[in-house]
């Protein structure tokens, strides 16, 4: 029989080679069980609209939201990492390297695009958690680097938008040089008088929240989000204490002034605006 399923005695049956699977990406799952369409998910910011889970994204979503009519353009696009320490372990960095930009498509863990959000010139750093954990290494460093030149140039406000695991242990010292290199130049920008707005977003540790993740003139998290240096469990056993309630989520770090302000994925665009106003001093738009 040429149908997709055949009729037997004992009902209707499909043989396994003729069985359809549903097209992948059509729903998503969000942590407390809630199921809501990938279309829908997308117009609502990627947040699910049932328990407001803000899920993980990365920088062709943050620019989509962020930049009008989603126009910008690329900063050191074809920017990669050349494996100068020739890191060998259970997998060479170099196979690592080509494994994740076949799964991404990126060339490493952070992109850097410049556009108008709102009608203003502005240059947005995005970290890819996809890319080997958004792990910071000399590519990121160089990037975010770079980024803030073109700031410092141009007069522009500078975003950065934090998403890591921390340092890139395949480049070792070389990694956590970055540290410092990526916090000499946001004293510069600092010099400059040009507005620095950080958003952090989970997962926000390590390295990266050690150095430029908060070190912005206004710090801002996504709610929920999971920000700090050393993981809970590191910490627990370091200090030999039990950890509060909430450790090192969004919502307790804003509660002991790590961060200024916790903002909706929908209301992003409107406030890293405002907040930019605010640093230049200029009236607020209505």
């Amino acid at each position: 029989m040429s149908s997709w399923f055949k009729r037997k005695e004992k009902g209707i049956q499909t043989a396994t080679d003729q069985k359809k699977d549903t097209p992948r990406g059509l729903w998503y799952k969000s942590p407390t069980g809630k199921i809501v369409e990938s279309d829908e998910l997308a117009k609502n910011f990627y947040v699910s609209p049932e328990d407001d889970y803000h899920v993980r994204i990365g920088s062709k979503e943050y620019f989509e939201i962020l930049f009008d009519n989603n126009k910008f353009t690329e900063l050191d696009a074809k920017l990669t990492s050349k494996d100068p320490l020739k890191f060998e372990d259970t997998k060479k960095y170099v196979e690592r390297l080509k494994a994740a930009e076949a799964k991404t498509g990126l060339k490493d863990a952070v992109r850097t695009g410049v556009g108008k959000s709102l009608g203003k010139d502005v240059v947005i750093c995005c970290m890819d958690f996809s890319f080997i954990g958004g792990s910071m290494g000399s590519v990121v460093g160089e990037k975010i680097a770079r980024g803030i030149d073109y700031s410092i140039k141009k007069k522009i406000p500078f975003v950065m938008i934090s998403k890591s695991g921390g340092a890139r242990m395949m480049e070792a010292a070389l990694s956590l040089m970055q540290l410092a290199k990526t916090s000499a130049k946001l004293a510069q920008l600092a010099d400059a008088g040009i507005p620095y707005i950080s958003l952090c977003t989970d997962p926000t540790t390590g390295g990266t929240t050690a150095s430029y993740a908060m070190l912005g003139d206004i710090n801002i998290s996504e709610p929920g989000a999971l920000i700090g240096f050393a993981g809970p469990r590191v910490v627990k056993e370091a200090t030999g204490k039990e950890l509060p309630e909430g450790f090192q989520t969004a919502e307790f770090l804003q509660e002991h002034g790590f961060l200024d302000f916790i903002v909706h994925r929908r209301d992003l665009k409107k406030k890293i605006n405002l907040y930019i106003d605010l640093i230049e001093n200029n009236p607020v738009r209505v």
